[in-house]
């Protein structure tokens, strides 16, 4: 049984949810329960489908949900979906079913199909994941009735013959100290993989060309920012000014928290000079900014800003999943066979 990270798209369900509900429309609330072989999304996804066959989520690549569509709107037209306990199902037992429906290698999964999830239910456990509270939802298999209990640590899904229990997890969050088009770069990508942003920028000049719908914008000082932003294991601080008096103070308060990425754009050289700004005049030492990150970005040999945004995204992608980034060793490697290249070609060779 596989696990899964709970991303924004989670939070995105439950709102189409609770939507359909509150205006008395009927609805699915289909969870992925087990699988066997190779899945296309693990154990936990959840999708929502309403009466007239409209989907947020996935728990396949298309067709499994083809199917439920196919089945549920005809099932809803007729009147014969019934509102009780939850029920179950599975795809891709035989051969012949998993190529049907898209499995990969005979791949098998089990969906548990909650009918019409109460709202008031819903609206609470949305309100919980809001202020950012780790929740498990626990429903009765006997009666499809749903209790909600807040938790301190995530939880693969647990399924026995009484109920089913799926922990669901704040959204993860980026704060960006530093408007510019990098900054929009990044934000776009961040939106596009879950994350909440937030773009702090007190400078003016900078802040008035923003252009990131979806993007929370704060023309606060980026210390004060951070402090009031109470960043979590789920929230990442990346910091884009190249102006210490800015990003220095950011990422000093961002080291206090429990942010799962704290880093700050510049060339190894402007890395070590901040190491040495922040052990001088802020009595750091070596061990407290272990945690620092810089310069960010996994690299990729990037020299634009879009690609340098997308190095900075597959870095937080990476510590986010929990990949070990044996970093200094693949810099050192990949400048080397860029250096050798280049040399062959006659080209100039371009640092990091």
């Amino acid at each position: 049984m596989g696990t899964r990270g709970m991303e924004n798209l989670d939070i995105m369900v439950l709102r189409s949810l609770l939507a359909w509900r509150a205006q008395g429309q009927r609805a699915l609330l289909v969870t992925v329960v087990r699988t066997w072989g190779s899945s296309p999304r693990p154990v936990g996804s959840i999708m929502a489908m309403n009466e007239s066959g409209s989907v947020v989520g996935s728990v396949s690549g298309g067709c499994i949900e083809d199917d439920l569509i196919d089945r549920y709107t005809r099932a809803y037209a007729a009147g014969s979906v019934p509102q009780g306990p939850p029920e179950f199902v599975k795809y891709g037992i035989s051969a012949d079913e998993a190529h049907r429906f898209g499995l990969p290698c005979g791949g098998t999964l089990e969906l548990c199909l909650e009918s019409d999830p109460e709202p008031a239910s819903l609206s609470q456990l949305i309100d919980w994941l809001a202020q950012g509270q780790l929740v498990q939802r626990h429903l009765n298999l006997a009666n499809g009735v749903v209790s909600l209990q807040a938790t301190l640590q995530p939880d693969n899904l647990q399924l026995n013959a009484q109920s089913l229990v799926n922990t669901f997890g704040p959204e993860y969050r980026m704060l960006i100290i530093g408007a510019g088009q990098m900054s929009e770069y990044l934000a776009t990508m961040a939106l596009f993989n879950g994350f909440a942003v937030t773009l702090c920028d007190p400078r003016e000049e900078y802040r008035g060309s923003w252009q990131v719908a979806g993007a929370r914008v704060t023309s606060d000082m980026p210390d004060d920012v951070v402090r009031d932003f109470k960043a979590d294991r789920r929230t990442c601080v990346v910091a884009l000014t190249h102006d210490p008096k800015l990003d220095d103070l950011a990422l000093l308060e961002a080291l206090e928290t429990e942010a799962f990425y704290v880093g700050g754009i510049g060339s190894r050289r402007n890395n070590e000079a901040r190491h040495a700004r922040m052990m001088e005049h802020f009595g750091q030492t070596e061990e407290s900014l272990q945690r620092l990150r810089g310069p960010i970005g996994i690299y990729i040999g990037s020299k634009t800003p879009a690609e340098i945004a997308v190095s900075v995204m597959a870095e937080v992608l990476a510590v986010k999943n929990g990949v070990v980034l044996p970093r200094d060793m693949a810099v050192a490697q990949a400048k080397n066979h860029l250096e050798v290249s280049h040399n062959d070609s006659g080209l100039p060779i371009c640092g990091f």
